[in-house]
């Protein structure tokens, strides 16, 4: 039987037929059986898809083919069509929503004005050369670094990407302008725009990793920088990187050590719970609570 995998992928480059770039997508993925989320802005393309090897390559080398999508960095990881539900595919004013699309630039190049993009290695040269100086931020929503982060890394008090802005703008951070500042997140797309906001804001040293906690992780496993667990948007909730991780979570119930999310029994509630084996097992722990975190 043929195996199957998940790719993540982004490409910041200007779109300006939507609507034709969405319906090639579309018909691309249908005819290959992938299912996964797209999103489509004049910025770029932000995806992640799912199915047997054999289609996904296809469906890499065809993107490849459009002038715009050349550069697009897709990155390999464990999973398959049946993590995702459907193929959705989105246009929206931005490829992540901070809520500020008109100060995005992008040329085929990418972002203008972005974060220095580091390689795994080369984020810890930085920390070995500079050590305590160095700050890693955090550019996802809070909940998910409960189960994985970077070793000291500040995280925001965010619940969605559009809180970022407002955090920044509150001045809650000035103190950090002048020190070295790598921002990261799952695959890279977020701190793509996230560095370019900061540096916005008068951030002068600020850096992304290059293809984010996936790729870092991939290369270091867990003997490198980063802690726990990493959260991915799709059925398998987390990716653990090797069988040394260490577990950060707590679970909400018991405080028992966790990296499981699950979803609230309640279909009206859009929220995750944080649980032990032990009380997922419990059918009243899955019921609201004031603790859940907000997607």
């Amino acid at each position: 039987m043929e195996p199957e995998k998940v790719i993540l992928y982004y490409c910041f480059t200007p779109l300006d037929d939507l609507d034709a770039v969405l319906l090639w997508q579309r018909t691309l993925c249908e005819s290959l059986g992938l299912k996964g989320r797209i999103l489509l802005s004049p910025h770029g393309i932000n995806g992640t898809l799912g199915g047997p090897m054999s289609a996904i390559k296809r469906y890499i080398k065809q993107t490849k083919e459009y002038p715009g999508f050349k550069r697009t960095d897709f990155k390999w990881s464990e999973g398959t069509g049946e993590d995702f539900p459907r193929l959705r595919i989105r246009v929206r004013d931005e490829v992540v929503t901070f809520g500020a699309p008109g100060e995005l630039k992008v040329d085929a190049r990418g972002v203008i004005g972005g974060g220095q993009r580091l390689r795994p290695s080369e984020v810890n040269q930085l920390v070995a050369e500079r050590g305590d100086e160095v700050v890693f931020f955090d550019a996802r929503n809070a909940f998910e670094a409960k189960i994985g982060r970077f070793r000291n890394a500040i995280v925001p008090d965010v619940k969605t990407t559009r809180d970022f802005v407002r955090e920044f703008d509150s001045g809650k951070y000035d103190h950090l302008k002048d020190r070295p500042v790598v921002t990261y997140c799952t695959g890279g797309v977020r701190c793509e725009v996230l560095s370019s906001v900061m540096k916005n804001r008068g951030f002068n040293e600020v850096y992304q990793i290059d293809g984010g906690i996936m790729r870092y992780g991939e290369e270091f496993g867990d003997r490198g920088l980063w802690e726990g667990s990493l959260y991915i948007f799709d059925n398998r909730m987390n990716h653990e990187f090797s069988d040394e991780v260490v577990t950060l979570g707590r679970c909400e119930r018991c405080d028992a050590p966790t990296s499981k999310f699950y979803n609230c029994a309640n279909l009206a509630c859009r929220k995750l719970i944080l649980l032990c084996a032990t009380c997922k097992s419990d059918n009243i722990s899955t019921n609201c609570s004031p603790q859940h975190e907000e997607l």
